[in-house]
């Protein structure tokens, strides 16, 4: 477990480092609110097509090999992101990084392999705790690096920094990180056809649970990917911050999920189960949601957005330790992959979404607009049965 820690959160130190620079790397471009919400979405549109196959390609040859080419292609990535001349290259930097983005879902497919049912949403949550704290790290970092003047922002040291951090994630994995897969479960996929494989797979997630448990992450990751692929022009034309300012608010983010995912999670879990937590988190996150357009005092904001973190903080990896258990284990990583490829696809269309509301509602319907959606999805799951155990 902690050498998988180690993995992730070196690489989501690099990814933190990038986030709050990309909205007003767009604008150095002459990109408009909704180009720029378009740039935040590429990344995850690609990775939404490529993380099934990643995820695929972990139950067929291990998640070690899958690992490693996601973070050397992450890496290569960001040089390209260093040298961009123009908004297209930005895009196709980006894009290229969610096509590369396949540790993300090997990270949690080696987590489910080395986890107990009993301790599946701690595991979880010590991979989400390594994403909070590479949110401490990353923002405030990359804030550092590029700097507080908007119009003196620095964009390319951060990104080859980000850079160095995902090549020394690839060389910690390369030298400490062993296979998690067993052979045993490889050859039981590798003697699959693929007809086998596809109708088994379409016959699991064809069941009422397992899709009642994507479509709730898809809605919980779409409203959450709004609100940060907003935020930062929220908090330019609110407050005039830049770079540095909107770093320290997510390294400030980073440390409140961290402490969630990686201290309460587990407990809270084996206390109530994942339901419990996931309708917890869903109504932190509208709350959270409404009181940001009426922050007009640090303070207030700081209060804002702990709620809207802890809500997404709990509600993530329990349902990822939802998903996990409601299938069976040679189907961990090509499902969990799906589960991932929800969430990306979350991310993309969040994003440009949000983008669309800013320019023709105004800087504060974005977030209006996703506490109602999750007033919707907190009544569905409330509704909802998806209690389903794993089969096979």
């Amino acid at each position: 477990m902690l050498i998988l820690f180690i993995i992730v959160f070196i690489n989501l130190v690099g990814f933190g480092i990038i986030i709050p620079l990309l909205p007003f790397y767009g604008e150095h471009f002459d990109a408009s609110p909704d180009q720029v919400t378009l740039l935040m979405a590429a990344y995850s549109f690609a990775q939404f097509f490529s993380a099934p196959l990643w995820g695929s390609l972990s139950d067929k040859h291990g998640r070690r090999p899958i690992l490693l080419i996601s973070l050397a292609g992450t890496a290569l990535g960001y040089v390209w992101l260093a040298g961009a001349p123009d908004l297209g290259s930005l895009y196709l930097a980006r894009a290229w990084g969610g096509i590369m983005a396949g540790s993300i879902s090997c990270a949690f497919a080696s987590m489910a392999d080395i986890t107990s049912e009993n301790d599946r949403a701690k595991g979880m949550g010590l991979i989400g705790a390594a994403f909070g704290l590479g949110f401490i790290a990353g923002p405030a970092i990359g804030g550092i690096l590029a700097g507080s003047d908007i119009a003196n922002t620095n964009f390319t040291l951060p990104s080859l920094v980000a850079a160095g951090f995902s090549g020394l994630a690839l060389m910690f994995a390369t030298i400490f990180l062993k296979e998690s897969l067993t052979l045993e479960l490889r050859s039981d996929i590798s003697r699959q056809t693929s007809t086998e494989r596809w109708t088994q797979l379409n016959l699991t997630i064809s069941r009422p649970e397992v899709r009642i448990t994507l479509i709730l992450t898809f809605m919980a990751v779409f409203v959450f990917a709004a609100l940060e692929a907003t935020f930062a022009m929220w908090t330019e034309r609110t407050f005039g911050w830049g770079v540095a300012q909107n770093g320290y608010i997510f390294a400030y983010t980073g440390i409140i999920s961290a402490i969630v995912q990686g201290t309460i999670v587990g407990p809270m879990s084996k206390k109530w189960g994942e339901p419990a937590l996931i309708q917890q988190g869903f109504v932190a996150l509208l709350i959270g949601l409404v009181m940001i357009p009426f922050s007009d005092t640090l303070g207030f904001l700081l209060i804002a957005m702990a709620i809207v973190t802890y809500g997404f903080s709990l509600a993530s990896p329990a349902l990822s330790s939802r998903l996990s258990l409601q299938v069976s284990n040679r189907d961990q990583g090509t499902v969990l992959g799906i589960g991932r490829s929800a969430s990306t696809l979350a991310r993309a269309m969040g994003p440009m979404g949000s983008g669309y509301v800013f320019v023709f509602l105004g800087k504060d319907w974005p977030f209006f607009v996703g506490a109602l959606l999750m007033f919707l999805v907190l009544a569905a799951s409330v509704s909802a049965k998806f209690l389903g155990t794993k089969e096979g």
